[in-house]
């Protein structure tokens, strides 16, 4: 059960790139319910207008189609969203690519692609919205991950793309910072009901096995990614900047299982 007030983003828009499925449809939906007037951005305009009728359409939801990749596209989208709802509160970038690949597996294209559409997309983003964002005040949060910060076989496309990612919202929070402008990341964890989890583990087993790894022994759900943004973007949380939450039940920490305390014994 969420500790936020119904009506704590009353007045406040949104922009979330990637925001048409997932985790980053799920922030959207929550502040919708918090009372943000929230526009979500995708490739796919089909998806864009579907999801912005999930949220309830107008007058507080807006879909619109752009690719990150293309910094004059979503520049348009970003003045899009500001001449209908006026200065962005709140920027999330969450667009990302993804596949599972060895390096000798991994063509030169489909490596720079991952690093533009999660890292160059990011700074694209970013760099778009800041003098559409309010001032002071703005919360700017971009949608990481663990392979960041821990190299993972079959990730090096994504482990580069990411930590590019946790240093640019690091710089930028200095750069910004004396505008008012707060920029953070949401660093999630195995969470279910997503696309990637799906690819990952497919079956009960496989299941199992990923779970009993993690501290908490569990699977974290959208909501609770969601409430992270929340909390980064509302006024319990303005005197944080340049901060990579970790939303993942601990499974940065390393191996939980029963197995590796067993043998540490």
């Amino acid at each position: 059960m969420s500790a936020f007030k119904d009506n704590l983003l009353s007045g406040k828009t949104a922009f979330i790139a990637g925001g048409t499925s997932g985790i980053n449809l799920g922030i959207a939906r929550r502040m919708v319910e918090l009372g943000a007037r929230v526009v979500v951005a995708g490739r796919n305009p089909e998806k864009a207008s579907a999801a912005a009728a999930e949220l309830g359409g107008e007058p507080n939801a807006l879909g619109l189609s752009c690719d990150v990749r293309d910094y004059a596209a979503i520049r348009a989208a970003l003045e899009h969203a500001v001449e209908r709802f006026g200065p962005l509160d709140i920027v999330v970038s969450g667009a990302a690519g993804n596949f599972l690949a060895p390096v000798t597996g991994i063509s030169a294209n489909g490596f720079r692609t991952v690093v533009d559409i999660d890292l160059n997309g990011t700074f694209n983003v970013f760099k778009a919205s800041y003098d559409l964002v309010r001032k002071p005040g703005a919360s700017l949060i971009a949608i990481t991950a663990g392979q960041a910060v821990n190299p993972i076989m079959m990730q090096a496309h994504a482990c580069a793309a990411k930590a590019g990612v946790n240093q640019l919202v690091r710089v930028l929070a200095m750069e910004w910072g004396p505008q008012g402008i707060r920029v953070n990341g949401i660093s999630p964890g195995p969470i279910a009901g997503t696309e990637g989890m799906a690819r990952l583990t497919p079956n009960e087993e496989s299941t199992r096995s990923r779970t009993g790894r993690i501290p908490l022994r569990r699977y974290g759900e959208i909501a609770e990614v969601a409430e992270s943004a929340v909390f980064l973007c509302s006024d319990s949380a303005t005197y944080i900047t340049g901060t990579i939450l970790d939303c993942d039940g601990g499974s940065q920490l390393g191996d939980a299982s029963d197995r590796e305390v067993s043998q540490g014994l």
